[in-house]
């Protein structure tokens, strides 16, 4: 195993990446990153704006940027965007850390992301596109996964105790 994030979370919007990253931060007493956040503050704007203004390839070549600098200089809890997996210099670089892919069925996250504008690319029909990034993201995130833990059904520090409990040799405090 690698240097770099204790954990890093992957999987799709309304997964609860950044609300379980938080309080598996918080348990392991470690600083937390969620890329989304450190995208809108390197571009002074929301993620969201970013797609309406320079279009998803400008922000697809800051998020690689953002998550390759973060899984090398990082130590704490990695969360990252659900389409951060879909490049391959990404996923080439995520070998050898210990990626949890936060499972969450179709509905939870439906019910999660609602009707969110600031998804972009939910925009128009959310839940059809929602379902379809799910089905296209799924075999990704599973592949990468050293650990897959669902978020369905679970309060987020359920979640917590199922990824301390699978994170290698780590004794908290």
């Amino acid at each position: 195993m690698m240097s770099g994030p204790v954990a890093v979370l992957i999987g799709s919007p309304g997964a609860g990446k950044t609300t379980v990253g938080r309080a598996l931060a918080e348990r392991l007493g470690t600083a937390f990153i969620d890329t989304d956040d450190v995208i809108a503050e390197r571009a002074g704007k929301p993620v969201a704006d970013i797609f309406v203004e320079d279009g998803e390839e400008a922000f697809r070549a800051l998020e690689r940027q953002v998550v390759a600098e973060a899984l090398t200089t990082h130590t704490g809890v990695l969360a990252l965007g659900g389409g951060a997996v879909l490049n391959p210099d990404t996923r080439a670089a995520l070998q050898g850390h210990h990626v949890v892919y936060l499972e969450v069925e179709f509905r939870d996250a439906a019910k999660r992301v609602g009707l969110d504008q600031s998804r972009p690319l939910l925009a128009g029909n959310p839940r059809a596109k929602l379902r379809a990034l799910l089905e296209q993201r799924l075999p990704i995130y599973q592949g990468l996964a050293v650990s897959t833990v669902t978020t369905s059904g679970y309060h987020p520090e359920e979640v917590v105790d199922a990824i301390v409990a699978a994170l290698p040799a780590h004794e908290e405090g």
